[in-house]
């Protein structure tokens, strides 16, 4: 929304012009629904000029009443969510301090479970509430980072 923000903008709302026009619409053009995906997905069936945002499960799953729009030319896939060429996704970042390891019961356990195909495969239990899996590579990374408790950054 900051580049929407024009140098008419700027000049009108002076100092106040980034909070302005970053702000949310409160004149029934914009209407927030949460978390509420499914009330998103009825908005958005209800009116075809609107736009929404929540997760591709529920693009996917809700095919048949909406359609996804393209961002800067790109429209939403699994590879282009996977490896981030869609513009607005995004990782889902997973933090344990290291000094918690071996003092909170369970952590290692937990932390291996987390990042298991039975919860982070294309078939996993993340995957059934709407998280996309990383790509293979980038899963091997991220397990084996887990297995040993080692840091490490996906990109």
């Amino acid at each position: 929304m900051g580049k929407g923000c024009s140098t008419e903008a700027k000049a009108l709302f002076g100092d106040k012009a980034k909070s302005e026009c970053t702000k949310m619409r409160e004149d029934g053009y914009a209407v927030e629904a949460g978390e509420n995906d499914t009330l998103i997905v009825q908005k958005l069936a209800s009116n075809p000029d609107a736009y929404g945002f929540f997760g591709y499960s529920y693009l996917i799953g809700n095919k048949d009443k909406i359609k996804a729009a393209a961002i800067n030319g790109v429209r939403p896939s699994l590879e282009g969510i996977q490896d981030y060429s869609y513009p607005i996704a995004r990782p889902l970042f997973f933090y344990v301090k290291k000094a918690h390891i071996g003092v909170v019961p369970g952590i290692d356990a937990f932390i291996k479970d987390f990042t298991s195909k039975k919860a982070m495969g294309p078939r996993g239990y993340l995957a059934d509430i709407g998280l996309v899996p990383l790509a293979k590579e980038k899963y091997k990374a991220v397990r084996t980072a887990a297995v040993k408790l080692n840091i490490i950054s996906i990109k």
